[in-house]
């Protein structure tokens, strides 16, 4: 068969039912595509379709496939940042033209590999189709593989269309069962060993788990040794939702997205149980939480990770649920005092109590606390929630309760992922409901998509946080300001623009919320629907998101 029947066969056959583009690229593939039943998804930039490839990933386990030719590769190329930073199997596809094109001032040809070399862990060219099969399958493995990250095959072609024409006799590949992460290895016994020697004489213990645990999936496991320990769990921003974030063991998210109980709490700890995590500057607070010089054991699927930022008693190299499980065999039936846990409780009831009434304000503008609350109650038990960075996953971050069952996905950094994502998510999941958190400032950057989802029937609901303006900086700006409001006002404030009217132009519904009573019905009606839904959502720039404690 020709590449492009190969290709579009193996897509299928693999488990993908969505392959998100934008012309012009791969067409006799794409042809074939709807012919055999993976679905093509045109998107407005390649951005967009980066990371609806990236949330569909995520969701799925398996490489969301995104492709652009040759002069959109660079665009997508930064598409891919987040994907790379949030630890996502991403496949993406590039043309290129031939060789004796190139050094020759070829239109639209620029060198755009070495553009994937910082956000990819693995890359090749494809000349012809009797080469795709095994850069195929080694490509995939390399997404999949711990941690997942986008992998790049750059085809001959300005649209790859030499790889399409050409032949291969090799059959269609199967990669359904190859899904991230694809290994799980158990930590070494003798490391397994000291680790629970040094949790069982150490008495004021705190867990932090990070991406790396949300994507091994050890919520249970997680609970377990929490119990088992008696120690409170922070979790990073993309591992929100692990474990229950009402359970008595949960503090929240921890680090510079974190309400203020959770840094207190970790930073009082004589030893921290990292699991999964990065611990990077946005985990750790620019490293001040844990406190250097704290007691760590560190447990990861990735051995780059340790020594990264903290000096390790015990590394335990091994895939977190995995890993977990044999810890709580090695650990047995400890004694434990849990007074850091008692300690963890009582903070995280002082300041619920505290939080209260903005969940419940009738202030209009309407409080993003109270709308916050108001996603908590109406999110199904299996609802996923995407939202996108800076202030939005603050909002989400810390006052919205997540349970088992639901999902949380966040942006690694690209403000205006968030919507992109969330049509990525649905696809990847269509029987699951999806609610987006999106400022209008981020919502800006790919509002086009609304006429993706229109024209391809991609049912989200899309909720604007809309304050006319970027909130996590208007007071600082505005101070720096001085007496020029009008200065601050002329670089961080826009609008006001009434999103619920725009979705009508794009052929979709729009509910406009002014009031903090008309949530709950406007998100109740947007679930209900079997299209994407609008819920424009007037806000106070004004209103402070929770801020983290720092010693």
């Amino acid at each position: 068969m020709n590449g492009a029947e190969w290709l579009a066969r193996s897509l299928k056959a693999s488990g993908q039912t969505h392959f998100f583009f934008v012309d012009a690229v791969l067409r006799r593939t794409l042809l074939e595509m709807e012919r055999v039943g993976v679905q093509p998804v045109l998107a407005h930039t390649e951005k967009a379709a980066a990371y609806m490839a990236d949330a569909y990933g995520r969701i799925s386990g398996r490489p969301g496939v995104v492709a652009a030719q040759s002069v959109g590769a660079a665009n997508l190329a930064a598409g891919l940042q987040d994907a790379w930073l949030g630890r996502s199997p991403v496949l993406a596809l590039t043309g290129h033209k031939p060789l004796d094109h190139q050094h020759r001032n070829a239109y639209q040809e620029v060198p755009h590999a070495p553009l994937f070399a910082p956000v990819t862990r693995h890359a090749a060219q494809v000349d012809e189709a009797a080469d795709l099969p095994r850069q195929f399958r080694q490509a995939w493995a390399a997404a999949t593989s711990a941690p997942p990250r986008p992998v790049h095959l750059d085809l001959k072609g300005l649209m790859g269309e030499f790889v399409e024409v050409s032949e291969t006799t090799a059959e269609p590949a199967a990669l359904d069962a190859w899904t991230a992460p694809r290994h799980r290895p158990v930590a070494d016994a003798t490391d397994l060993r000291a680790a629970a020697a040094a949790l069982r004489a150490t008495a004021r213990i705190a867990i932090v788990a990070g991406d790396g645990a949300a994507l091994s999936g050890c919520g249970a496991e997680l609970l377990a040794l929490a119990r088992l320990l008696r120690a409170p769990v922070a979790t990073s921003l993309g591992a929100r939702g692990l474990i229950d974030t009402r359970d008595p063991h949960a503090i929240g998210v921890v680090g510079s997205y974190s309400a203020p109980p959770a840094n207190r709490i970790i930073h009082a700890a004589e030893l921290v149980l990292f699991i999964g995590c990065d611990t990077g500057d946005q985990l750790t607070h620019a490293w001040r939480i844990p406190a250097p010089g704290t007691r760590i054991v560190q447990i990861d699927a990735d051995p780059l990770e340790f020594e990264r930022s903290y000096a390790t008693e015990v590394a335990l190299l091994g895939d977190p649920r995995a890993t977990l499980a044999a810890l709580l065999t090695e650990l047995g039936e400890p004694l434990r005092d849990g007074t850091l846990l008692a300690e963890a409780q009582a903070a995280m009831a002082e300041w619920r109590a505290a939080m209260a009434p903005r969940l419940a304000s009738e202030a209009t503008a309407i409080d993003p606390a109270r709308l916050a609350a108001e996603i908590t109650r109406a999110l199904p038990a299996d609802g996923i929630l995407v939202a996108d960075t800076g202030y939005s996953g603050i909002w989400t971050g810390t006052l919205i309760d997540l349970a088992p069952g639901q999902t949380y996905l966040r942006a690694a950094g690209s403000l205006g992922w968030a919507f992109p994502a969330a049509l990525g998510a649905k696809c990847a999941a269509p029987g699951r409901k999806v609610v987006c958190w999106s400022g209008d400032g981020a919502l800006y950057y790919h509002l086009t998509e609304l006429e993706t989802a229109k024209r391809r029937g991609i049912a989200v609901v899309l909720v604007v946080n809309n304050n006319s303006g970027f909130g996590q900086g208007w007071p600082n700006y505005l101070k720096q300001a001085g007496n020029r409001p009008v200065a601050a006002e002329q670089v961080l404030r826009f609008g006001p623009t009434d999103f619920a009217a725009l979705a009508g132009q794009f052929g979709l519904c729009g509910i406009r919320v002014e009031r903090p009573g008309d949530i709950a019905a406007a998100l109740a009606e947007a679930l209900a629907a079997e299209e994407t839904v609008v819920v424009d959502v007037a806000t106070d720039i004004d209103c402070r998101a929770p801020e983290p404690w720092a010693p």
